[in-house]
């Protein structure tokens, strides 16, 4: 595969289309405000939860969104399956990689993220401005790549260790210990799951891609094995997933319904420490 990650210095503006995915869960309507501020001239904007997800659904805190809805996101984005796309968010976060993961999905080979976010987008010379982009419409058809994406029902395989591949948490470890549950009705994780907390794949806020982070993955997994992530709500498992690539995990899968649609089935099993 390709580049997963992409620095702000080598990008080509006039060759790339752009999408905006800043976004807060601590205010949901924060990255449509900074939209509206200031963008990169000719973004889209894609909002987690009305384009990223579909909230109508009971499959997890941030449910993936029906095939039909994404071709529709796709084709009014203006997008075609060739496009060099790079998405951005503010630096660190795991939105771009939630966007970049669908983009996989869907056969759009040559996405990649802005690993520094917004703020370098700016001091680097790039066109900004605060008009709402308004793209062509497409009649692009999305080519699907079922081998990244982990269903309910692989899960299950895996923890009934009926396959060959091994669950990763990407929640902070005192969540994954059961230890400690802000969000969820219920403490702890899917049983047999090892632990990667998605915090560390950042050095000063951005992802870290000078290779010690492929050094800490290697000691939790090989990179010739079979890996499905997952996290609260299949958010924060997207950058461990597109870190996963970026260092050489060949088979690597995105639970998107992730914890919090594995314990909303009554006869869920989580484990402890």
């Amino acid at each position: 595969m390709g580049n997963v990650f992409v620095s702000v210095k080598d990008i080509d503006f006039g060759e790339t289309k752009w999408i905006d995915t800043r976004f807060s869960l601590q205010d949901v309507h924060e990255g449509q405000r900074k939209y509206e501020q200031s963008h990169v001239t000719g973004a889209v904007y894609w909002d987690l939860e009305q384009d990223m997800s579909d909230m109508t659904k009971t499959a997890g805190r941030h449910p993936m969104p029906e095939k039909e809805a994404l071709t529709n996101l796709f084709r009014k984005s203006g997008l075609s399956i060739g496009d060099h796309i790079v998405i951005y968010d503010d630096g660190g976060s795991p939105f771009a990689a939630r966007a970049w993961w669908l983009l996989q999905y869907a056969g759009f080979t040559n996405a990649v993220i802005a690993v520094e976010g917004f703020g370098a987008i700016t001091q680097a010379g790039i066109p900004i401005d605060s008009v709402a982009s308004v793209p062509v419409l497409t009649s692009m058809s999305p080519e699907w790549d079922e081998g990244i994406y982990a269903s309910r029902q692989l899960v299950e395989e895996t923890v009934a260790g009926n396959t060959a591949g091994i669950l990763l948490d990407a929640r902070a470890a005192e969540r994954y210990r059961g230890e400690k549950e802000p969000i969820d009705p219920i403490a702890g994780r899917i049983p047999g799951a090892l632990n990667f907390d998605w915090e560390q794949l950042k050095k000063g806020g951005i992802f870290d891609l000078d290779g010690s982070v492929k050094s800490q993955l290697a000691q939790v997994a090989d990179p010739s094995e079979e890996v499905t992530v997952y996290c609260g709500s299949g958010v924060t498992a997207a950058p461990l997933y597109a870190m996963l690539k970026h260092n050489g995990f060949d088979s690597v899968r995105l639970y998107v319904g992730s914890y919090s649609d594995w314990i909303s089935q009554k006869d869920a099993k989580v484990e402890k420490d």
